[in-house]
């Protein structure tokens, strides 16, 4: 399938790519670090972001620049995935990981970590730093991988959510993600994919009838106005590596790409501090907004019986094995070999 452009992300795209050559290997301007992501300046990711641009930009004395942009101005996460690839963009965080290393979309199974520590543990194991490593392969490089801002929640504007049954016939906004996909096939309903930007008018119209997401960022782009219950059961996080451009990476000298990597984890770390710190925040406003459910302990029985299709899909087609999940559970749970 051709992936689409918008008109603005094209027309920011050529306007980058006219610059490219000057700003990124003229070497009396320093190297640009040229990032953007969807979420609006004020969201945690971007948050980090501004804390990376300042302290790449103090400890290389300016050998680095860093530009960002933030609230999907250049165009959807698909699309900025494309510029990085290309190098119209140097970096991108986001839901296209699957293109840097399919590997990734591991950690996007249903359940396949209970709570925030397993989940770090994962993200800073051997496992995790291989996954990263194997995406040079691709053209990307990959300095640090963190958690995509919290656990996911389901909201809708139908019924409260207390049992898989309760989801079928319902259609759900998914992210453009197949482990998404296919565990909200799982459960019942009928998955739609569309991007985060897109979900507000899709509630407000009617094209679907609820969605999930990081608590985070159904407040950031305020899903709970057009939505009435809000479901948390963990069921799900994912990865959040910091993408970049492998041939702009290894362009720098090698003593600002030690600088860049070191920057880079700090900026990882940072992002999921706050994610963690926050989540709780954000659902306890939600909460003031939504009629808000959790599914804990026995009850979530059902839901994790719901979603193992989901696990042989991915074994079966040949993405990753059986062995992989488990190296990955044992790495989040602080066994690994």
């Amino acid at each position: 399938m051709p992936r689409r452009h918008s008109a603005p992300g094209l027309i920011l795209a050529f306007c980058l790519a006219g610059i490219l050559v000057v700003s990124c290997t003229d070497p009396d301007q320093g190297s640009v670090f040229r990032y953007a992501n969807e979420q609006p300046e004020g969201a945690l990711r971007s948050q980090s972001m501004l804390f990376m641009k300042k302290e790449l930009e103090e400890r290389t004395g300016g050998r680095i620049r860093v530009e960002l942009y933030f609230g999907g101005v250049l165009g959807s996460e698909r699309e900025l995935m494309d510029f990085v690839a290309t190098g119209v963009l140097q970096g991108t965080r986001g839901g296209f990981f699957a293109d840097a290393n399919p590997e990734f979309v591991l950690f996007t199974l249903p359940f396949l970590v209970d709570d925030w520590d397993q989940a770090l543990r994962l993200v800073s194991s051997d496992f995790t730093r291989a996954v990263n490593a194997q995406a040079r392969e691709n053209g990307f490089h990959v300095p640090a991988t963190g958690i995509s801002q919290g656990f996911r929640a389901h909201t809708n504007h139908v019924r409260p959510i207390r049992h898989p049954d309760d989801l079928k016939g319902l259609k759900m906004r998914v992210p453009m993600q197949e482990a998404y996909v296919q565990t909200a096939l799982a459960f019942g309903a009928n998955p739609q994919e569309i991007p985060t930007v897109e979900v507000y008018q899709a509630l407000q119209t009617g094209v679907v009838d609820g969605q999930d997401n990081a608590p985070s960022n159904i407040w950031d782009f305020k899903i709970h106005e057009v939505s009435k219950y809000l479901t948390i059961t963990n069921y799900a996080t994912g990865p959040d590596p910091l993408i970049v451009n492998l041939a702009w990476y290894k362009s720098l000298p090698a003593d600002l790409q030690q600088i860049f990597d070191e920057v880079a984890r700090e900026t990882i770390a940072l992002s999921d501090r706050l994610n963690r710190e926050k989540e709780q925040e954000y659902i306890a406003l939600l909460s003031e907004q939504l009629e808000t459910n959790y599914v804990t302990g026995e009850d979530l029985e059902p839901f994790r019986e719901a979603v193992r299709p989901v696990y042989r899909h991915f074994v079966e087609k040949g993405d990753f094995s059986t062995e992989d999940i488990e190296r990955a559970r044992r790495a989040a749970r602080g066994h690994e070999e």
